[in-house]
């Protein structure tokens, strides 16, 4: 009998088969079915277990945590760029005006010190030195002639004049004194008798001199003559020396070892006292010049071992000196370092981009934590999720809960934070992808 919504309706069965009703709803209406037996599957529905709630076994996944340790500072490595450059570069020129005869090297060369370079055309000093060198030879033979002395043929010569001087006198007094008698009888005129002893007087003069003559020949040289023959001879040296002077300065010499860096003329050419021929710059003492902060200065003293960086490779330097100045457009004080290992199988390139790293601490509480803790947030905020234990009267279990932190500084694979943490606190490592707040975990540490 099947009954719906009061009508009922009666159907013969066919055998009998037992029945079981069903009874749908919390209302009055029901509904009995009249099914075989065998189409009732193998459980029993009864009212007792409907009304009971299920029972749901809770995952419980595994994570790593670190605890965390308090930290009053961490260190920031901050990097400064600067300049390699060549220790000594010279724009190397002749002092005198010339033709360029020769050049030796050419650009990207490696020269010595005190290599030959470039000369210019010295046939004019050349014959300048020869002209020279002849004076001198004929001022060290008048010096020469100085020193010996008159020879005792000018010695006889000069005896003989004042001899027959000293005769010419005699005879000329001698007249004038017969010229006087007869003067005085008036057997002369006062002219004749004046003409006898002016005669007389004038060969008395040239006597003297004569004598002195004799007297200088007996004496010999005098030693100023001979000082000022020599300071003569000193001239004239002099004046070679420069010559020659002029001649090395027409040889352009290499001051220090290193590369030539340009080459500005060839031969031929007619250069100017003191213009530009070459450039020259020492390749195997480098330097690195970098701007530092003025408060940072006074920690890198002059002496101290450094690290600079050169593209993919570091290289040991030692600070030289510091420059007075600031630097105005950047405000930095220039460092001056000497490359004291570069490897000379691969040299470094003048003008490369050189960098120095200098460690900072900076004074900040604080935690570290590995990077992977990390868990962004909204509006770029941070986040990390700890382990919170709930204990009941059964067992321990362990929640996940959300803590905002802030990142202050990064270093490789972990992160500096502060936040709503604290020492002691569990942090979740890693797999933070895979929790939500509020489930249930098995913390284990990773330390």
């Amino acid at each position: 009998m099947l009954k719906v919504g009061g009508a009922e309706a009666t159907e013969q069965a066919a055998s009998n088969r037992p029945t079981f009703k069903l009874s749908f709803g919390r209302g009055p209406r029901w509904l009995l079915l009249l099914l075989p037996l065998a189409a009732v599957p193998v459980f029993a529905l009864n009212q007792t277990n409907r009304d009971q709630p299920a029972r749901v076994s809770e995952a419980v996944l595994p994570v790593e945590v670190t605890r965390l340790s308090a930290a009053d500072s961490y260190t920031v490595s901050r990097e400064y760029t600067g300049e390699i450059v060549a220790r000594r570069s010279s724009e190397l020129g002749f002092e005198r005006a010339g033709t360029v005869m020769s050049l030796q090297v050419d650009e990207g060369d490696f020269v010595s010190e005190g290599a030959v370079l470039a000369t210019l055309d010295t046939r004019d000093l050349i014959a300048q030195r020869q002209q020279l060198q002849a004076q001198k030879r004929q001022s060290l033979a008048q010096l020469e002639e100085l020193e010996v002395g008159p020879r005792s043929e000018d010695v006889l010569a000069a005896q003989a004049a004042v001899s027959d001087l000293r005769n010419q006198l005699e005879l000329a007094q001698l007249q004038a004194q017969r010229r006087a008698s007869l003067y005085a009888q008036g057997a002369v005129s006062k002219e004749e008798l004046d003409e006898r002893q002016f005669g007389a007087n004038a060969i008395a003069d040239r006597l003297q001199q004569a004598q002195s003559q004799l007297t200088e020949l007996q004496n010999g040289t005098r030693q100023e003559q001979i000082s000022a023959q020599v300071a003569r001879v000193e001239q004239i040296d002099a004046q070679i020396q420069a010559v020659d002077i002029s001649l090395d300065k027409s040889r352009l010499l290499a001051p220090f070892s290193g590369k030539i860096a340009s080459r500005l003329v060839d031969e031929g050419t007619v250069v100017a006292s003191g213009q530009q021929v070459m450039k020259l710059v020492e390749s195997d003492r480098l330097e690195a010049r970098i701007g530092v902060p003025e408060a940072i200065a006074p920690r890198l003293q002059t002496g101290s071992q450094q690290r600079v960086t050169v593209g993919d490779r570091t290289y040991s330097a030692q600070v030289t000196s510091q420059l007075p100045e600031v630097d105005e457009p950047s405000q930095t004080v220039t460092l001056v370092l000497e490359i004291i290992n570069s490897d000379q199988t691969e040299p470094l390139t003048i003008g490369a981009t050189a960098r120095l790293a200098i460690a900072e601490q900076q004074p900040e509480e604080g935690y570290w934590l590995p990077s992977t803790a990390l868990v962004a947030g909204e509006q770029g905020l941070w986040s990390a999720y700890v382990v919170t234990a709930e204990t009941d009267l059964e067992e321990t279990d362990y929640r996940v809960a959300r803590r905002d932190v802030e990142v202050l500084h990064t270093e490789g694979s972990r992160a500096f934070i502060r936040g709503l943490v604290q020492a002691g606190d569990r942090v979740i490592t890693s797999g933070t992808h895979r929790i939500v707040t509020g489930q249930k975990v098995n913390p284990t540490d990773s330390l």
